[in-house]
């Protein structure tokens, strides 16, 4: 069983990892990117056995987890050698109060008997500064307070905090409540507020989703996914994290450590474009708001293709020392120096995002001409830079070329600016960038076409093929009726695929030679399949994917090739994209389904 069989909860400002035996193994205070309070999954500190909140049944020999129905309230069953059982029940708050939503940085957990008489022991051990530091604890009537650097959280419970604090094992003989939150006290006792916050979160979910445009076929893969997205989204700002954790290696002893608790520009575009396809159009609404703080602090200089999440643009990358890695498979890093880097592609990606703004009545925030004036900055770098050398999507570190992907982002940049431009009654604005976009195009196909071959290739004048390659159609550069694309879905699939799995390019990188698909490519080659009219091939490889999925129907970033099993951060929104975009190319109709 891999490691990485987690649960997620969250609410959009806070969110927790939590494996099979109900530990929370990974969550980050006081927000997505903040410090792993709860690290365990990355390994225990120089400090000892720290890192974890767990609620320990003696004797256990196995669970049963599950999600509420349309929710992000996880249930986990423990059960012990000698039949005893408990039930726990995870979520962090969200639902609207006072007009507005509440999502508190707040886990709560709640734990009761379920048969016999269990015996447990509550081990809570968070630790600041990437593992350096232990805790420190004062304790309340009914309080323990976690003093962790510069912040402090509380628990707040309806057991006793001796016992808890001391780790003492003892019986459950009724529900015991823990709430870990903000250093505030709480208005009501303990097991009242649980059980309102838990119902109002719980119609929160459910309302949220029963207004999703879900397709006929995989509704729960399309929703669970949703879901997942959502809480990769930080409301706060409205950036996007490509994944919630740090330094999950893409295979073993790789090396191939990254942070993923930034907003990559390229990232946020897939999960917007994906929610907005399913109707929830907030987290656009969002998005442009962090956008445009983004662009206007960056002025006049070429984008880069990642921030923090309040804005940051220096990430400086660093090795954490007091952590092992996931498995012992370090290094383990925090910030991520893909900042530095040139990704001509993010300018497509920005644009793309939020083009539906302009097009879309249903919107209270509709675009106007302020917003489109400030997208005309990133279309005149995408002007100058389409054939301009650059780490490319798949951010290689020391190697640089004219990246064809780049540069077809590029020409969607300019296409998607003339599109606005006439929606908006702008003719001259329209006119010149249709004329750029126009020169971009006949570029990409003088340049980025092999005719020897009979495909496009993944760089200017080069000679092989990457899975990016797969979303020219997807953005409209060609149609997907196309013999240039075809041909190249075809010659991709020779060159890339392995079993039932797509790798992302052949050969080796920075770092050598990969061992693991990215499962986006998987699910982008299953997309392509269903526009070239290979329906039937590319339903069955969907199917290996979800095959693929871990318990709980969430997905990394890679899957290992030989042992199916899953590697890469967690949970990956490229992935979950994947899933959506898939399920909804390849479902049938509700109106074919009766």
């Amino acid at each position: 069983m891999s490691d990485l069989d987690l649960g997620v909860v969250g609410n959009s400002a806070i969110a927790a990892l939590i494996d099979r035996r109900g530990r929370i193994v990974w969550s980050c205070f006081p927000r997505l990117d903040g410090d792993p309070v709860f690290h365990s999954l990355l390994g225990a500190s120089a400090q000892g056995d720290e890192g974890v909140f767990e609620i320990d049944l003696q004797g256990f020999t196995r669970s049963e987890r599950r999600y509420w129905p349309n929710t992000a309230i996880l249930e986990t069953v423990l059960e012990s050698e000698d039949g005893s059982k408990v039930r726990i029940v995870d979520f962090v708050p969200r639902f609207k109060m006072y007009g507005r939503l509440f999502r508190p940085a707040m886990l709560m957990r709640s734990v009761e008997p379920l048969v016999g008489s269990p015996m447990i022991r509550v081990r809570i051990r968070p630790s600041h500064d990437y593992g350096r530091e232990r805790a420190e604890t004062t304790r309340g009537s009914n309080t323990i307070r976690y003093h962790l650097g510069e912040q402090v959280l509380r628990l707040t419970t309806d057991g006793s905090p001796g016992l808890i604090r001391d780790e003492v094992p003892f019986i459950l003989e009724r529900p015991l409540t823990l709430i870990l939150g903000p250093d505030e006290t709480l208005p009501e006792a303990p097991a009242t507020l649980f059980g309102k916050f838990c119902e109002n979160t719980e119609d929160y979910w459910r309302e949220w989703v029963r207004y999703l445009a879900i397709p006929f076929e995989w509704q729960d893969v399309v929703i669970r996914a949703a879901i997942t997205l959502k809480l990769c989204a930080y409301e706060e700002t409205g950036g996007i994290v490509a994944a919630l954790t740090t330094s999950v290696p893409e295979y073993g002893a790789s090396g191939r450590t990254w942070d993923y608790r930034y907003c990559w520009l390229r990232d946020s575009f897939f999960t917007v474009r994906a929610l907005n396809r399913l109707g929830a159009t907030r987290t656009m609404e969002d998005y442009i708001s962090y956008v445009s703080n983004v662009v206007a602090r960056n002025g006049d200089r070429e984008l880069q293709p990642l921030f923090g999440l309040q804005f940051e643009a220096q990430l400086h990358e660093e090795i954490v020392p007091a952590l092992p890695g996931y498995r012992g498979f370090g290094p383990v890093r925090r910030g991520n120096d893909a900042f530095r880097q040139r990704q001509n592609d993010g300018y497509g990606s920005v644009v793309l995002a939020i083009s539906q703004c302009f097009f879309d009545e249903r919107l209270i925030r509709k675009g106007d001409v302020a917003l489109f004036e400030r997208l005309e900055g990133l279309g005149e770098h995408a002007a100058r830079l389409w054939a301009e050398p650059d780490a490319g999507l798949w951010e290689y570190r020391t190697l640089a070329n004219v990246h064809t992907h780049s540069s077809a982002m590029c020409w969607a940049a300019c296409d998607r600016l003339a599109r606005i431009a006439g929606r908006l009654g702008l003719p001259d604005r329209a006119v010149y960038w249709r004329e750029q976009a126009d020169v971009i195009r006949e570029g990409i196909f003088a340049r980025g076409w092999n005719a020897e071959l009979g495909t496009f290739v993944s760089r200017f004048g080069g000679d092989d093929v990457d899975a990016s390659l797969l979303l020219l159609a997807d953005i409209g550069l060609v149609d997907a009726e196309d013999p240039r694309f075809i041909s190249t879905v075809d010659f991709i699939g020779q060159r890339l695929r392995h079993g039932a799995h797509l790798f992302r390019y052949a050969g080796e990188d920075d770092f050598g030679e990969p061992e693991t698909a990215f499962t986006i490519c998987t699910l982008w080659y299953i997309e392509a399949l269903a526009k070239v009219g290979r329906r039937e091939e590319a339903r069955v490889l969907f199917e290996d994917v979800l095959g693929r999925r871990n318990s709980l129907g969430l997905l990394s970033e890679g899957i290992h090739v030989e042992s199916g099993e899953l590697w890469g951060n967690f949970p990956q929104t490229y992935s979950m994209v994947g899933l959506i975009h898939a399920a909804l190319s390849l479902s049938a109709s509700w109106e074919d389904a009766f």
